[in-house]
Parts: structure tokens; C-alpha cells; sequence
């Protein structure tokens, strides 16, 4: 049973992998082709902001892809689940938000890969919220290591007053 888990997973990975390395061929050779024949964009603005759907398609690649047996063909390791929440759906919207980027660039000129700033501007917002999180963990902890015989601050003035 735990076998065919490992199978489909690696099935999925692999039609997930395709599908996004075709999408990547189609949406970079339009943009070359682009360039090339209709109008001139930037392509320092294109390579800058291409590198990181780059290095997240080559991680996804890398971390996804299912390793076989060459001499019986048989699945070694299904590789990481790319379907799985967390960093693989992160890369997976910037690979996306690039795309977009770039096919808003051929239409509408440079300005298109202002689009791009979503994706600095969701990790701001992601690490704020983790950082206020970790604040009120650790705002806990010191709670729970208060010696026992001092009071908590908290409640009202009357309260803290009577403690």
C-alpha cells in the first residue's frame, strides 16, 4: 500500500514538473520572440527578475523530480511532495507571478513588472506576522518562567492593586 503512495506521488511530481517546465518554455520563448520581432523591452529587467523563477524552477526540479533504477527501472525515491503546503506553493507563486509579469510586460510595456512587487510585498506581510507570533510566544514563555510567589500583571487597576 505505502508503495503506491510512493508511485502516484511520484506520478503526480513528474506530470507537475512537466507541465511547469512547458509553461516556462512557452511563456519565455513568447517573450524572446516578443522582443525580438514587435518591441524592444528590457531585458535587464527581464533576466533580474526572471533568475528567481529560475532557481525555484531548478529546486522544484531538483527537490521533485523521481530517481528510478537505471538497471531495473524501479523507483528509488518518489521525491518531495510538490503539492504539499508551505515553500514548495511559494515557489510555485513566484514561478507564477514571473509568468504573469512577463506576458503584462509584452503588452503593456516595462511597467508590467510592477506586478512583481507582490511578491516581496506577501513575504513582508508573512514575516510580520510570524515575527508578532514569535513576540507573543515568547511574551508566554516569560509568563510561565515568573517565579511563583509574584504576581502576574494583569486585569485592572483595582485588581493589580489588590495583588
Amino acid at each position: 500500500m505505502a508503495q503506491k503512495a510512493r508511485k502516484d506521488r511520484a506520478r503526480a511530481n513528474a506530470a507537475a514538473l512537466t507541465n511547469l517546465h512547458i509553461g516556462s518554455l512557452v511563456v519565455n520563448t513568447l517573450f524572446a520572440l516578443f522582443n525580438l520581432l514587435f518591441r524592444r523591452r528590457s531585458l535587464l529587467l527581464y533576466v533580474l527578475f526572471s533568475i528567481p523563477s529560475f532557481i525555484c524552477e531548478y529546486v522544484l526540479e531538483s527537490s521533485g523530480r523521481p530517481k528510478y533504477d537505471p538497471s531495473t527501472n524501479a523507483l528509488k525515491m518518489a521525491g518531495e511532495d510538490l503539492s504539499a503546503p508551505g515553500l514548495t506553493d511559494y515557489m510555485f507563486d513566484v514561478i507564477w507571478v514571473t509568468w504573469a509579469s512577463a506576458v503584462l510586460v509584452m503588452f503593456f510595456g516595462n511597467w508590467g513588472w510592477l506586478l512583481w512587487a507582490v511578491v516581496p510585498a506577501y513575504g513582508a506581510v508573512k514575516g510580520y506576522s510570524l515575527f508578532g507570533a514569535a513576540r507573543g510566544m515568547a511574551g508566554m514563555q516569560q509568563q510561565q518562567q515568573q517565579p511563583e510567589g509574584t504576581p502576574v500583571a494583569g486585569g485592572n487597576r483595582k485588581q493589580r492593586r489588590a495583588a
